[in-house]
């Protein structure tokens, strides 16, 4: 094997294909349509995923440290998925240094803080901090680097991969499945690199993929876009219902600030398109989209935004600068750091023109392609036009990261994509459940202080429900929510048997998306089927029988709840 497809097998540079990886099979090679049409190599595991984003890692490790064994495949070459390949710092809620996710999630974010601390030189003071934040950032106690994600991961990995336990293949990209009935076979997947095709065959079978991938390909029940109102009975609910209504999705980006230095170049292709657009938005937006005004999401009246590279607060609005700061040169000795970076992850950079969900690969490059543009832009505009305090206009000493993203464009590996097909749920979380002024609406003032109460709870959560602009012109649909549960009906589809969402796919509407969709959740979504798989392969039952017994399903929240699982609030 050439040594550049061995590294594409693993990930680590250490084999994930050692035998125990096929032991799950004994009756020998699976009899695959897929396999003789490509004439693949065979790889099977009890439990195969799809995507290997942050819920794609959580359903891996609790399945591993379950004792299954695990083929995981990831289309870019970065696990991690919004941490990381999309360079999105975590969005987390206020409580979330000490609960309000799985122990397994703050071990994470406890693993990032002690990387920087090791490895990093970091000033005494920030290393005496409990709750270190390493970009000082507003929009999170822990924004930081994507590598430190990646590597934490990694090392969350390595011992599985060590065993033989985890077969990863990164820059593998799922292009077909085969299933029958109500029950997924095998899937084909394919090197990027290489073109060398593989055939995934196991027991159970996760879609952690970014758009829900799994589903049309398995003929599994699916819904997209906005639910209406009839349907749903949702307050913020469309009267029509529109399956290519789909939030905004971002291409992020990495910059740093280099006083008296200029590292303008030529103007993107599409800057001057960019640079005079005015989105056509109901309510209407602001103004153009590159400016320092855009629609306050909750009021959608005209609001402004600071921006200064140097950090100063820019009075009386917030400094973008400071917002996803994912390293902030303070917190490390002077002279280590010529000054700090940040993430672009801004309304400014929001692509609403077209969708990537439920479209051709063509029709998918387009808008990612142009996404690109609108990004690279934005960034032109800043080190050119962006008015400054001083009355002047522009930072050329802004410098794009590249090494930050790992990528030659300096673009985020892969678009951070909102919403995604969803599964048909044996249970459907709808805004009634979890939305401030909708659960007053049906429970009343006092009980309408409180989310929804769900008997089959396997995970809790919280953000406010926070819709991006759509491809369809709606502007942001911004409002309170309560602190939630995650409910196992809406980890069940309403018909197969061996294929489980963990990612953006549940059984959530367009709506409630908006508070389901953030790194902590995502992961308890992905902890909680991971942990589902291998109770239910251990009790010989199919996941639905789980929620359906009284007995099976208080021992299952048992059985989690012993492995640091919060199924109810404090």
């Amino acid at each position: 094997m050439k040594r550049r497809n061995f590294i594409g097998l693993t990930g680590l540079g250490a084999t994930g294909l050692a035998s125990g990886a096929l032991s799950a099979f004994p009756s020998g090679k699976f009899a695959s349509n897929l396999q003789k049409d490509l004439n693949a190599t065979e790889l099977s595991a009890t439990l195969v995923i799809a995507g290997g984003g942050i819920g794609g890692c959580a359903a891996a490790l609790s399945a591993l440290r379950n004792g299954l064994d695990v083929i995981m495949a990831e289309e870019t070459d970065w696990i991690g998925g919004q941490l990381t390949s999309q360079g999105v710092p975590p969005d987390e809620h206020t409580w979330i240094e000490t609960h309000g996710a799985p122990q397994s999630y703050r071990e994470y974010r406890n693993a990032v803080r002690e990387y920087y601390k090791r490895n990093y030189p970091i000033t005494d003071a920030a290393k005496s901090r409990q709750y270190l934040n390493p970009g000082n950032a507003v929009v999170s106690a822990l924004c930081h680097e994507p590598r430190v994600s990646l590597a934490v991961l990694h090392d969350m990995f390595a011992p599985y991969i060590s065993s033989g336990k985890l077969t990863l293949l990164i820059e593998h990209k799922v292009r077909s499945a085969e299933y029958s009935g109500d029950r997924v076979k095998a899937l084909k997947v394919q090197s990027i690199r290489s073109g060398r095709s593989y055939v995934l065959s196991g027991t159970y079978f996760v879609d952690a993929t970014e758009t829900g991938e799994l589903l049309p390909m398995t003929g599994t029940e699916f819904v997209m876009g906005t639910e209406s109102r009839n349907e749903t009975r949702e307050l913020h609910a469309p009267l029509k219902a529109d399956p290519d209504n789909q939030q905004a999705f971002t291409v992020c980006f990495a910059m740093d600030y280099v006083p008296g230095s200029n590292n303008v170049a030529e103007k993107p292709a599409e800057y001057d398109f960019w640079r005079n657009l005015v989105p056509k938005m109901s309510p209407a937006w602001s103004g153009k989209l590159l400016d320092l005004n855009y629609s306050n999401p909750k009021t959608l009246e005209r609001k402004s935004l600071g921006f200064n590279p140097d950090g100063s607060p820019t009075p009386p609005n917030l400094n973008l600068w400071n917002y996803r700061r994912i390293l902030a040169k303070d917190n490390f000795l002077p002279g280590a750091f010529k000054g700090d970076i940040c993430t672009v992850n801004w309304p400014q950079n929001d692509y609403t023109l077209g969708n990537l969900v439920g479209v051709s690969q063509k029709e998918f490059d387009h808008h990612l392609g142009r996404a690109k543009q609108l990004s690279l832009s934005l960034f032109h505009w800043l080190q050119t036009e962006a008015p400054r305090p001083d009355g002047k206009q522009g930072w050329p000493g802004l410098r794009l990261r590249k090494d930050i993203m790992g990528t030659e464009d300096g673009m985020a590996k892969y678009p951070y994509i909102r919403e995604s097909r969803r599964i048909k749920a044996l249970f459907t979380v709808l805004e009634e459940h979890v939305g401030q002024d909708n659960r007053i609406q049906v429970a009343g003032a006092e009980a309408g202080k409180k989310a929804a109460d769900f008997y089959d709870s396997v995970g809790i959560g919280y953000y406010h429900i926070d819709l991006h602009p759509s491809s369809r012109g709606n502007n942001y649909i911004d409002f309170a929510s309560l602190p939630f549960q995650i409910p196992l009906g809406s980890l069940l589809p309403v018909r197969m048997e061996n294929l489980l969402p963990a990612n953006k796919n549940i059984g959530t509407t367009h709506i409630t998306n908006g508070c389901y969709r953030l790194h902590p959740v995502e992961w308890s979504i992905g902890e909680a089927v991971g942990l589902l798989v291998s109770y239910s392969l251990k009790k010989q039952v199919i996941p639905q029988k789980v929620r359906d017994g009284k007995q099976l399903l208080e021992e299952f929240q048992e059985f989690i709840g012993k492995q640091g699982v919060e199924t109810k609030w404090r």
